[in-house]
């Protein structure tokens, strides 16, 4: 087989056992499963985790593996799918700062569904987890802003990669047939971003069909399917069709200091449900609240300087972005976002409801929010993020948050990772149950059966 970008990562997967994980990676990615469970488990309250239910209902009746947040259960993929919808539904699922990829959604709901049908131990999902994180940032950060420019979101098109490979390693696959589940991937991948014209729900799709395209190219290429070895760096692979510009990817990237330099762990949580890149203005704009009791009736002004990059993803189209149509529209605006933040002096899991979207006071504050480009800012590596408050007295309030809460220089505490998940499934589990899921996801690697664990997910809703 050629050497190919892909032929050296499953030569990586293939060799990586648990042990070879450094102990801060698998500390984190406790922390990382217990978040996409919540986040699932909430996500299935809304009308869009409802639709989706149903449908993955309809098209997988029955199976071995949890639908999270309720009694049915369903195929690994259907399990897989659905879940990992959900697990997007309030964008509030984790990023990799760099490539901008959710990757631990379609990363831990994949290998929870096949550890619940292959007896999987805790082990093996937390490897497998680390295996998919790591490649999907890998794989996106090889052409850091290119596809989002393009109209791409890159969960769809990198996410899908890391399953295959995940997968492949916990159905057993050598190196040549995970090669082979990389390259049948490669046409399951997707990501369109016409729905953040209208405002509709398509995206949160994303993490969930990756890992029904990843799990379906690891079992085809077990079975004996082929697909193209040079599946990324090919003269048709994912970076010449979709870049179709020369020098616009550097696909090196994707496998130097692979195994030693762990980009999966430069991802951030999120502590506020709406597009990454605007957290560190909505933590900037609401210290200034806190520390001066401002009003937002009496901010005249707002002005948020900006990197480049993010102009098309959260600030334009204005007249989008200041009248959101739907609460997925509204989780991609910098001005709406800023807005209700300082009206309503918080942004969590309740925020985004229809009354938000239509208060007054919200809608009005929006229009008195300004952009403006600043080329010193960092480009998606990191999220920078700085806010000038002009009050109707006179006065000029500023606040720069130089790394996004969450991140590796900014981290949210185990207890703020705990505390999101406890109000996330809040309504959902029982108490006793979300304590006791909490115990078991911590102490992941002495688990035997993940079908125990899995069956704390349910919770009392249908």
């Amino acid at each position: 087989m050629p050497n190919t970008v892909s032929s050296l990562i499953s030569e990586w997967v293939a060799g990586l056992n648990f042990e070879g994980i450094p102990s801060p990676l698998i500390d984190d990615v406790k922390f990382r499963i217990l978040d996409v469970i919540g986040l699932s488990i909430v996500g299935g309250t809304t009308p869009f985790g409802r639709s989706v239910r149903a449908a993955g209902r309809a098209l997988h009746p029955s199976g071995p593996a949890q639908l999270f947040g309720c009694a049915g259960r369903s195929s690994v993929v259907g399990a897989a799918f659905v879940n990992g919808a959900l697990s997007q539904a309030l964008e509030f699922d984790d990023t990799h700062n760099e490539s901008i990829v959710h990757m631990s959604g379609p990363a831990v709901v994949s290998s929870l569904a096949l550890a619940e049908a292959r007896k999987a131990d805790g082990r093996d999902v937390m490897r497998a987890v680390v295996i998919a994180n790591e490649i999907s940032a890998r794989i996106g950060s090889a052409a850091p802003g290119q596809f989002h420019k393009r109209g791409f979101h890159p969960t769809g098109l990198f996410a899908p990669f890391g399953i295959a490979w995940s997968a492949g390693a916990m159905l057993g696959l050598d190196p040549v047939q995970m090669t082979h589940a990389a390259g049948i991937v490669g046409s399951f991948a997707a990501g369109l971003l016409e729905c953040w014209v209208d405002g509709a729900q398509s995206k949160f799709l994303h993490p969930g069909w990756a890992t029904q395209g990843g799990i379906s190219a690891a079992y085809l290429a077990h079975a004996g399917t082929t697909g193209p070895v040079a599946v990324l760096e090919g003269r048709f692979g994912l970076f010449a069709s979709h870049l179709q510009g020369a020098g616009l990817a550097d696909p090196d990237k994707i496998v130097a200091g692979l195994g030693d330099d762990w980009k999966c762990h430069d991802a951030s949580f999120k502590p506020y449900p709406a597009a990454h890149v605007i957290h560190p203005y909505l933590d900037a704009a609401l210290r200034l609240r806190s520390e001066h009791g401002i009003a937002a009736r009496n901010i005249a002004r707002i002005i948020c300087p900006v990197a480049p990059y993010i102009v098309g993803i959260v600030c334009e189209p204005l007249e989008e972005k200041r009248r959101p149509r739907s609460d997925s529209h509204g989780r991609v605006s910098l001005q709406y976002s800023l807005a209700e933040a300082l009206v309503r002096g918080r942004l969590d899991r309740y925020s985004y409801a229809e009354e938000s979207l239509n208060d007054p006071h919200i809608l009005a504050l929006a229009d008195r929010v300004e952009f403006e480009v600043d080329p010193s800012f960092p480009g998606p590596e990191r999220f920078k993020g700085q806010v000038r408050l002009f009050l109707d007295d006179g006065r000029c309030l500023e606040a720069i948050e130089e790394f996004n809460r969450g991140s590796p220089q900014n981290p949210m505490s185990p207890s703020d990772i705990i505390a999101k998940f406890e109000t996330n499934v809040s309504g959902v589990l029982a108490r006793a149950d979300a304590q006791r899921l909490v115990e078991q996801v911590l102490s992941l690697e002495q688990q035997k059966d993940i079908a125990c664990l899995a069956a704390l997910t349910r919770g009392s809703h249908d």
